[in-house]
């Protein structure tokens, strides 16, 4: 196992499962120092097993992402702990419905919105002042292949959002020492939810727009099966990491050849 994350401080959002999960269990492995986020209780569960096993540092803190003085807490509450941000990984987000877009009601639009491109909007731009002291720093996005797809138009329109922020911040921060990066995960095996973005019971019907969703994944992948959380993590940890030094403003796919 490499070092690749010695003496960096690294602030992983979305981390009380699935990818950001991994992403934080792999990091501090290769002996990051964490700063874990999540709106769950269930992340200072996740923290105490990291340190338990990898004896690093994590630092966990609930909040609400979706509100940018949220953001701003905790990442003042970082530098303040810690000292610096070096990485920031936005893994908040996750399409809440799957139904074609006819169906959606306005509240719902925004929610889908709310919940995928404001979390890595507002932490982006709470830490990039602390980056920018610093002068240098790593901003990795979760994006998704579903900006094509079907079934999650809220969803994509969100993510591409965050394939926008990604390159533009790219462009102002390239010479200011902070590069800006994005993966983009395609259909992924995990562990069933701990907490469930949405509670409701699906219908028949829903059930019926979902299973689209699965079938026009593994067609479009054309190694025609899900991905694992690792296959996930390790692209996000490559471009955290000093190995992607001369990257920015990448949006990588990582859909199993499917470029979303």
């Amino acid at each position: 196992m490499s070092n690749r994350f010695k003496k960096k401080v690294a602030v992983i959002t979305g981390a009380a499962q699935g990818i950001g999960k991994r992403v934080a269990e792999k990091m501090a492995k290769e002996k990051g120092t964490l700063v874990l986020v999540d709106r769950s209780e269930l992340v200072h569960d996740v923290a105490k097993e990291i340190t338990s096993t990898t004896k690093m540092e994590v630092l966990s803190l609930t909040a609400d992402l979706e509100k940018f003085a949220e953001c701003q807490r905790v990442m003042d509450a970082a530098v303040e702990k810690l000292g610096r941000i070096d990485i920031l990984i936005n893994n908040v987000g996750g399409t809440i419905w799957t139904k074609p877009f006819e169906h959606y009601a306005e509240a719902e639009i925004e929610a889908e919105v709310r919940r995928s491109l404001f979390p890595t909007l507002w932490c982006c731009r709470a830490a990039i002042t602390h980056m920018l002291a610093n002068g240098k720093g790593s901003i990795v996005n979760v994006s998704s292949i579903a900006t094509r797809g079907v079934n999650r138009v809220p969803y994509g329109a969100a993510k591409g959002g965050v394939n926008a922020l990604t390159a533009c911040l790219a462009f102002e921060n390239g010479e200011r020492g902070i590069r800006v990066n994005a993966t983009a995960p395609g259909a992924t095996e995990a562990p069933p939810r701990l907490i469930p973005r949405n509670t409701a019971q699906p219908s028949e019907q829903e059930k019926t727009w979902y299973q689209q969703i699965y079938t026009q994944s593994v067609d479009s992948s054309l190694m025609k099966r899900y991905g694992t959380l690792d296959e996930q993590a390790d692209p996000i940890l490559f471009l955290a990491s000093d190995d992607a030094a001369y990257i920015t403003g990448t949006v990588l796919p990582v859909g199993g050849g499917d470029q979303g």
